[in-house]
Protein backbone atom coordinates (compact mmCIF):
# COMPACT_ATOMS: atom_id res chain seq x y z
CA UNK A 1 0.00 0.00 0.00
CA UNK A 2 2.81 2.42 0.91
CA UNK A 3 4.57 1.66 -2.38
CA UNK A 4 1.41 2.42 -4.35
CA UNK A 5 1.01 5.74 -2.58
CA UNK A 6 4.62 6.63 -3.32
CA UNK A 7 4.13 5.79 -7.01
CA UNK A 8 0.92 7.85 -7.07
CA UNK A 9 2.75 10.88 -5.66
CA UNK A 10 5.71 10.49 -8.02
CA UNK A 11 3.41 10.23 -11.05
CA UNK A 12 0.57 12.60 -10.17
CA UNK A 13 2.59 15.60 -8.99
CA UNK A 14 4.59 15.97 -12.25
CA UNK A 15 1.41 15.31 -14.22
CA UNK A 16 -0.44 18.10 -12.40
CA UNK A 17 2.55 20.41 -12.84
CA UNK A 18 2.63 19.70 -16.58
CA UNK A 19 -1.12 20.26 -16.84
CA UNK A 20 -0.87 23.56 -14.94
CA UNK A 21 1.96 24.75 -17.18
CA UNK A 22 -0.05 23.82 -20.26
CA UNK A 23 -3.21 25.54 -19.01
CA UNK A 24 -1.47 28.78 -18.01
CA UNK A 25 1.49 29.02 -20.38
CA UNK A 26 0.00 27.81 -23.65
CA UNK A 27 -2.76 30.45 -23.98
CA UNK A 28 -0.32 33.17 -22.88
CA UNK A 29 2.27 32.07 -25.45
CA UNK A 30 -0.32 32.00 -28.24
CA UNK A 31 -1.90 35.40 -27.55
CA UNK A 32 -2.93 37.05 -30.83
CA UNK A 33 -6.08 38.60 -32.35
CA UNK A 34 -8.53 36.03 -33.68
CA UNK A 35 -11.68 37.45 -35.28
CA UNK A 36 -11.34 40.48 -33.02
CA UNK A 37 -14.41 42.71 -33.64
CA UNK A 38 -13.20 45.95 -35.22
CA UNK A 39 -15.22 48.69 -36.87
CA UNK A 40 -14.47 50.67 -40.02
CA UNK A 41 -16.41 53.90 -40.50
CA UNK A 42 -16.75 56.33 -43.38
CA UNK A 43 -17.81 56.34 -47.04
CA UNK A 44 -17.46 52.95 -48.73
CA UNK A 45 -15.03 54.26 -51.33
CA UNK A 46 -12.80 55.76 -48.66
CA UNK A 47 -12.79 52.75 -46.35
CA UNK A 48 -12.18 50.11 -49.03
CA UNK A 49 -8.40 50.47 -48.82
CA UNK A 50 -8.44 50.36 -45.02
CA UNK A 51 -10.53 47.19 -45.03
CA UNK A 52 -8.21 45.58 -47.55
CA UNK A 53 -5.18 46.35 -45.41
CA UNK A 54 -6.83 45.02 -42.27
CA UNK A 55 -7.86 41.82 -44.05
CA UNK A 56 -4.21 41.21 -44.87
CA UNK A 57 -3.98 40.12 -41.23
CA UNK A 58 -5.73 36.88 -42.09
CA UNK A 59 -8.20 35.82 -39.40
CA UNK A 60 -7.15 38.61 -37.05
CA UNK A 61 -10.12 40.96 -37.36
CA UNK A 62 -13.85 40.65 -37.78
CA UNK A 63 -14.72 43.80 -39.72
CA UNK A 64 -17.92 45.71 -38.92
CA UNK A 65 -18.88 48.59 -41.25
CA UNK A 66 -20.43 51.83 -40.00
CA UNK A 67 -21.63 54.90 -41.83
CA UNK A 68 -19.87 57.46 -39.65
CA UNK A 69 -17.95 58.12 -36.47
CA UNK A 70 -21.08 58.46 -34.33
CA UNK A 71 -22.27 54.98 -35.29
CA UNK A 72 -18.81 53.56 -34.58
CA UNK A 73 -18.72 55.20 -31.14
CA UNK A 74 -22.12 53.72 -30.33
CA UNK A 75 -20.92 50.25 -31.36
CA UNK A 76 -17.90 50.58 -29.06
CA UNK A 77 -20.06 51.73 -26.15
CA UNK A 78 -22.41 48.78 -26.79
CA UNK A 79 -19.41 46.41 -26.74
CA UNK A 80 -20.11 45.26 -30.30
CA UNK A 81 -16.54 46.13 -31.32
CA UNK A 82 -13.33 46.84 -29.42
CA UNK A 83 -12.44 49.83 -31.58
CA UNK A 84 -12.93 51.41 -34.98
CA UNK A 85 -10.92 53.05 -37.76
CA UNK A 86 -12.69 56.18 -38.96
CA UNK A 87 -11.68 57.58 -42.35
CA UNK A 88 -11.93 61.38 -42.38
CA UNK A 89 -10.83 64.15 -44.72
CA UNK A 90 -7.98 64.91 -42.31
CA UNK A 91 -6.79 61.31 -42.31
CA UNK A 92 -7.55 58.12 -40.39
CA UNK A 93 -8.73 58.26 -36.79
CA UNK A 94 -8.62 55.30 -34.41
CA UNK A 95 -11.29 54.90 -31.75
CA UNK A 96 -10.44 52.55 -28.88
CA UNK A 97 -11.87 51.50 -25.51
CA UNK A 98 -9.09 50.78 -23.05
CA UNK A 99 -11.76 49.98 -20.42
CA UNK A 100 -12.71 46.92 -22.48
CA UNK A 101 -9.09 45.78 -22.69
CA UNK A 102 -5.93 47.91 -22.43
CA UNK A 103 -4.06 45.14 -24.26
CA UNK A 104 -6.44 45.25 -27.23
CA UNK A 105 -6.36 49.06 -27.32
CA UNK A 106 -2.56 48.98 -27.57
CA UNK A 107 -2.68 46.20 -30.16
CA UNK A 108 -5.06 48.22 -32.35
CA UNK A 109 -2.83 51.28 -32.15
CA UNK A 110 0.15 49.24 -33.32
CA UNK A 111 -1.79 47.53 -36.12
CA UNK A 112 -3.30 50.75 -37.49
CA UNK A 113 0.02 52.58 -37.20
CA UNK A 114 1.67 49.89 -39.33
CA UNK A 115 -1.06 50.13 -41.96
CA UNK A 116 -0.76 53.91 -42.26
CA UNK A 117 3.03 54.12 -42.04
CA UNK A 118 3.38 54.10 -45.82
CA UNK A 119 1.14 57.14 -46.19
CA UNK A 120 3.16 59.09 -43.66
CA UNK A 121 0.01 60.11 -41.78
CA UNK A 122 -0.11 58.99 -38.17
CA UNK A 123 -3.66 58.22 -37.04
CA UNK A 124 -5.16 60.24 -34.19
CA UNK A 125 -6.28 57.97 -31.36
CA UNK A 126 -9.36 58.69 -29.26
CA UNK A 127 -10.14 56.57 -26.21
CA UNK A 128 -13.94 56.44 -26.27
CA UNK A 129 -14.31 54.46 -23.02
CA UNK A 130 -11.06 54.94 -21.10
CA UNK A 131 -9.88 52.81 -18.22
CA UNK A 132 -9.83 54.63 -14.87
CA UNK A 133 -6.77 56.75 -14.22
CA UNK A 134 -6.12 54.83 -10.99
CA UNK A 135 -5.94 51.54 -12.91
CA UNK A 136 -4.99 52.31 -16.53
CA UNK A 137 -3.84 48.75 -17.28
CA UNK A 138 -6.92 47.10 -15.78
CA UNK A 139 -4.73 45.19 -13.35
CA UNK A 140 -7.10 45.50 -10.39
CA UNK A 141 -10.07 44.20 -12.36
CA UNK A 142 -8.21 41.25 -13.87
CA UNK A 143 -6.63 40.44 -10.51
CA UNK A 144 -10.07 40.13 -8.91
CA UNK A 145 -10.79 36.90 -10.82
CA UNK A 146 -8.53 34.64 -8.75
CA UNK A 147 -9.56 35.89 -5.26
CA UNK A 148 -13.25 35.55 -6.11
CA UNK A 149 -12.69 32.00 -7.35
CA UNK A 150 -10.72 31.14 -4.21
CA UNK A 151 -13.42 32.66 -2.00
CA UNK A 152 -16.04 30.57 -3.76
CA UNK A 153 -14.03 27.36 -3.41
CA UNK A 154 -13.41 27.99 0.28
CA UNK A 155 -17.08 28.83 0.96
CA UNK A 156 -18.33 25.71 -0.81
CA UNK A 157 -15.76 23.54 0.96
CA UNK A 158 -16.60 24.97 4.40
CA UNK A 159 -20.33 24.39 3.89
CA UNK A 160 -19.59 20.80 2.89
CA UNK A 161 -17.16 20.05 5.71
CA UNK A 162 -19.50 21.54 8.33
CA UNK A 163 -22.26 19.27 7.08
CA UNK A 164 -24.75 22.01 6.25
CA UNK A 165 -27.60 20.74 4.07
CA UNK A 166 -30.71 21.92 2.32
CA UNK A 167 -31.91 25.43 3.07
CA UNK A 168 -29.17 26.04 5.65
CA UNK A 169 -26.51 25.32 3.06
CA UNK A 170 -28.27 27.53 0.49
CA UNK A 171 -28.56 30.35 3.02
CA UNK A 172 -24.91 30.01 4.04
CA UNK A 173 -23.67 30.08 0.46
CA UNK A 174 -25.90 33.00 -0.55
CA UNK A 175 -25.15 35.19 2.46
CA UNK A 176 -21.40 34.57 2.34
CA UNK A 177 -21.33 35.42 -1.37
CA UNK A 178 -23.29 38.62 -0.74
CA UNK A 179 -20.82 39.65 1.96
CA UNK A 180 -17.87 38.89 -0.33
CA UNK A 181 -19.47 41.07 -3.02
CA UNK A 182 -19.89 44.02 -0.65
CA UNK A 183 -16.35 43.73 0.71
CA UNK A 184 -14.81 43.32 -2.76
CA UNK A 185 -16.70 46.36 -4.10
CA UNK A 186 -15.61 48.39 -1.08
CA UNK A 187 -11.98 47.51 -1.77
CA UNK A 188 -11.91 47.73 -5.57
CA UNK A 189 -14.22 50.71 -6.00
CA UNK A 190 -14.37 52.77 -2.81
CA UNK A 191 -10.75 52.28 -1.76
CA UNK A 192 -8.68 51.58 -4.90
CA UNK A 193 -10.93 53.50 -7.30
CA UNK A 194 -10.27 50.84 -9.93
CA UNK A 195 -13.91 50.40 -10.97
CA UNK A 196 -16.04 53.53 -10.68
CA UNK A 197 -19.35 52.24 -11.99
CA UNK A 198 -22.62 51.69 -10.15
CA UNK A 199 -21.47 50.50 -6.74
CA UNK A 200 -24.34 48.11 -6.07
CA UNK A 201 -24.19 46.64 -9.58
CA UNK A 202 -20.50 45.93 -9.03
CA UNK A 203 -21.17 44.38 -5.62
CA UNK A 204 -23.91 42.22 -7.13
CA UNK A 205 -21.61 41.07 -9.91
CA UNK A 206 -18.84 40.18 -7.49
CA UNK A 207 -21.32 38.35 -5.26
CA UNK A 208 -22.77 36.40 -8.19
CA UNK A 209 -19.26 35.45 -9.34
CA UNK A 210 -18.49 34.06 -5.88
CA UNK A 211 -21.83 32.26 -5.57
CA UNK A 212 -21.37 30.61 -8.98
CA UNK A 213 -18.23 28.88 -7.72
CA UNK A 214 -19.29 28.19 -4.12
CA UNK A 215 -22.64 26.72 -5.18
CA UNK A 216 -20.94 24.50 -7.76
CA UNK A 217 -18.46 23.23 -5.17
CA UNK A 218 -21.08 22.52 -2.52
CA UNK A 219 -23.56 21.15 -5.06
CA UNK A 220 -21.24 18.61 -6.63
CA UNK A 221 -19.96 17.63 -3.20
CA UNK A 222 -23.54 17.05 -2.06
CA UNK A 223 -24.03 14.63 -4.97
CA UNK A 224 -20.73 12.74 -5.14
CA UNK A 225 -19.00 13.51 -1.85
CA UNK A 226 -15.86 15.46 -1.00
CA UNK A 227 -14.34 14.59 -4.38
CA UNK A 228 -16.70 17.20 -5.81
CA UNK A 229 -14.71 19.93 -4.07
CA UNK A 230 -11.52 18.92 -5.86
CA UNK A 231 -13.28 18.50 -9.20
CA UNK A 232 -14.77 21.99 -9.25
CA UNK A 233 -11.59 23.53 -7.81
CA UNK A 234 -9.61 21.91 -10.61
CA UNK A 235 -12.04 23.13 -13.26
CA UNK A 236 -12.10 26.70 -11.97
CA UNK A 237 -8.42 27.12 -11.09
CA UNK A 238 -6.70 25.08 -13.81
CA UNK A 239 -9.04 25.93 -16.69
CA UNK A 240 -11.33 28.79 -15.73
CA UNK A 241 -8.60 31.14 -14.54
CA UNK A 242 -6.12 30.85 -17.46
CA UNK A 243 -8.95 30.61 -20.01
CA UNK A 244 -10.76 33.70 -18.69
CA UNK A 245 -9.02 36.29 -20.88
CA UNK A 246 -9.37 38.70 -17.95
CA UNK A 247 -5.96 40.26 -18.47
CA UNK A 248 -6.34 40.53 -22.26
CA UNK A 249 -9.52 39.53 -24.12
CA UNK A 250 -11.20 36.22 -25.05
CA UNK A 251 -10.55 36.93 -28.74
CA UNK A 252 -6.80 36.98 -28.10
CA UNK A 253 -6.75 33.41 -26.79
CA UNK A 254 -6.48 30.28 -28.97
CA UNK A 255 -9.78 28.67 -29.90
CA UNK A 256 -11.71 27.10 -28.36
CA UNK A 257 -10.05 28.36 -25.17
CA UNK A 258 -11.54 31.84 -25.44
CA UNK A 259 -15.07 30.51 -25.90
CA UNK A 260 -14.80 27.89 -23.16
CA UNK A 261 -13.44 30.47 -20.75
CA UNK A 262 -16.52 32.67 -21.11
CA UNK A 263 -18.78 29.86 -19.91
CA UNK A 264 -16.66 29.24 -16.81
CA UNK A 265 -17.11 31.52 -13.75
CA UNK A 266 -13.78 33.41 -13.90
CA UNK A 267 -14.18 34.46 -17.55
CA UNK A 268 -17.86 35.28 -17.22
CA UNK A 269 -17.27 37.31 -14.05
CA UNK A 270 -14.48 39.39 -15.64
CA UNK A 271 -16.59 40.15 -18.71
CA UNK A 272 -19.69 40.97 -16.66
CA UNK A 273 -17.74 43.21 -14.29
CA UNK A 274 -16.35 45.21 -17.23
CA UNK A 275 -19.82 45.57 -18.70
CA UNK A 276 -21.53 46.83 -15.54
CA UNK A 277 -18.59 49.01 -14.50
CA UNK A 278 -17.61 50.81 -17.69
CA UNK A 279 -20.35 50.17 -20.26
CA UNK A 280 -23.62 50.67 -18.33
CA UNK A 281 -24.43 46.97 -18.58
CA UNK A 282 -23.94 46.63 -22.35
CA UNK A 283 -23.40 43.02 -23.49
CA UNK A 284 -23.98 41.79 -19.94
CA UNK A 285 -26.65 39.21 -20.78
CA UNK A 286 -24.32 36.38 -21.84
CA UNK A 287 -21.95 36.41 -18.85
CA UNK A 288 -24.82 37.08 -16.44
CA UNK A 289 -26.66 34.01 -17.74
CA UNK A 290 -23.50 31.91 -17.47
CA UNK A 291 -22.91 32.86 -13.82
CA UNK A 292 -26.59 32.51 -12.94
CA UNK A 293 -26.67 29.05 -14.49
CA UNK A 294 -23.72 27.93 -12.37
CA UNK A 295 -25.31 29.38 -9.23
CA UNK A 296 -28.80 27.97 -9.84
CA UNK A 297 -27.58 24.51 -10.86
CA UNK A 298 -25.20 24.43 -7.90
CA UNK A 299 -27.85 25.43 -5.36
CA UNK A 300 -30.25 22.97 -6.97
CA UNK A 301 -27.67 20.23 -6.56
CA UNK A 302 -27.23 21.17 -2.90
CA UNK A 303 -30.97 20.80 -2.33
CA UNK A 304 -31.18 17.57 -4.35
CA UNK A 305 -28.21 16.05 -2.53
CA UNK A 306 -29.81 16.84 0.82
CA UNK A 307 -33.12 15.30 -0.27
CA UNK A 308 -31.40 12.13 -1.52
CA UNK A 309 -29.51 11.69 1.75
CA UNK A 310 -32.70 12.22 3.75
CA UNK A 311 -34.52 9.62 1.65
CA UNK A 312 -31.63 7.17 1.98
CA UNK A 313 -31.68 7.49 5.77
CA UNK A 314 -35.46 7.08 5.81
CA UNK A 315 -35.20 3.94 3.69
CA UNK A 316 -32.52 2.50 5.95
CA UNK A 317 -34.66 3.19 9.03
CA UNK A 318 -37.71 1.58 7.43
CA UNK A 319 -35.70 -1.49 6.45
CA UNK A 320 -34.26 -1.79 9.95
CA UNK A 321 -37.66 -1.78 11.70
CA UNK A 322 -38.78 -5.32 10.59
CA UNK A 323 -35.43 -6.73 11.71
CA UNK A 324 -35.80 -5.16 15.15
CA UNK A 325 -39.38 -6.51 15.36
CA UNK A 326 -38.24 -10.01 14.44
CA UNK A 327 -35.47 -9.94 17.04
CA UNK A 328 -37.94 -8.72 19.69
Amino acid sequence: MATRRLIAVVVLVPLLAALALWAFAWPAARTAPRDLPLGVAGPAAATAQVEKQLRNHEGAFEIHRYADEAAARTAIEDRTVYGAVVVTAQGPELLTASAASPVVAQLLQQAVAQQTAASGTAPRTVDVVPAPASDPRGAALSSSVLPLALAGIVAGAVVTVLGLRGLRAVAGLTLSAALVGVIAAALADSWLGALGGNWWAEAGTLALATLAVSAAVAGLAALIGHAGIGAVAFLVMFLGNPFSGASSAPQLLPEPVGTIGQWLPPGASATLLRSVTFFDGAAATGPALALTSWAVLGLGAVTLGSALKTRAKSTESTAAEPELTAVG
